[in-house]
């Protein structure tokens, strides 16, 4: 039996400013960094090892997954970062605050581009360049839909992750809020319509336990050191 703990960062400046981040980079803060080290120790206490931890690009995904890991003393385990675990990309939104953005299109709509499926978001009107996609030819987005965001995930999911399940070694993924939705959607097979209604708080594990198939058995979520489980 596999098992599988993903990690949405530590609390971010952008978080505690509540305004859109997408692909920007936003520091933890020091509350995001005490929510990194509380998870580190949750899954210490619960005897977790891991052969491999994943990350995107962020910052925010990589100095969390670090913390969990001095905490957990296998900071000695290979690190993969890649773009395709980048939070989703909230285009022409990046950067405003939320409940200004609600105020001027009303909170249905703000809903709707927050926590839609196929909704995508104001789209930029110049495409944004940085040095570590530009090496890899990788096109940062104008905007993402979550659907979009879960199309460039699955590749890595499927080539990557899942045949490290499937070889019985547990792996540990911390990315982001919508990113990690999009993995909950595909792996609890979530229907388009209920998926506004997932959310994926800051420094709360999600612990999925697999078959030799890459059936899922069972699911918890850790909160504040409880365990809250179902099948």
């Amino acid at each position: 039996m596999a098992t599988l703990v993903m990690v949405r960062h530590g609390q971010s400046q952008a978080n505690l400013d509540n305004v859109f981040t997408g692909w920007s980079d936003s520091p933890l803060t020091a509350k995001g960094i005490a929510q990194g080290r509380q998870v580190g120790a949750e899954l210490k206490a619960k005897g977790y090892v891991f052969t491999d931890v994943y990350t995107s690009y962020m910052k925010r995904s990589i100095i969390t997954a670090n913390i969990i890991l001095d905490e957990i003393d296998q900071l000695y385990i290979p690190m993969h970062k890649t773009w395709r675990l980048n939070e989703r990309h909230y285009g022409a939104l990046s950067g405003l605050n939320k409940a200004a953005v609600g105020k001027k299109v009303g909170l249905e709509t703000l809903h709707r581009w927050r926590r839609g499926y196929t909704e995508v978001p104001p789209r930029l009107k110049k495409r944004q360049h940085e040095r570590r996609y530009d090496r890899l030819g990788v096109k940062e987005p104008l905007s993402e839909s979550l659907q979009m965001t879960l199309q460039r995930i699955l590749p890595y999911w499927q080539d990557h992750i899942a045949p490290r399940l499937l070889d019985n070694h547990n792996q540990l993924i911390v990315a982001h809020g919508s990113t990690l939705r999009a993995l909950v959607k595909y792996i609890e097979q979530v229907p388009d319509d209920k998926i506004d209604q997932v959310e994926v708080p800051n420094g709360q594990p999600i612990v999925y336990h697999f078959d030799d198939r890459l059936n899922l058995i069972d699911k918890q979520i850790i909160r504040d050191g409880e365990v809250n489980g179902n099948s």
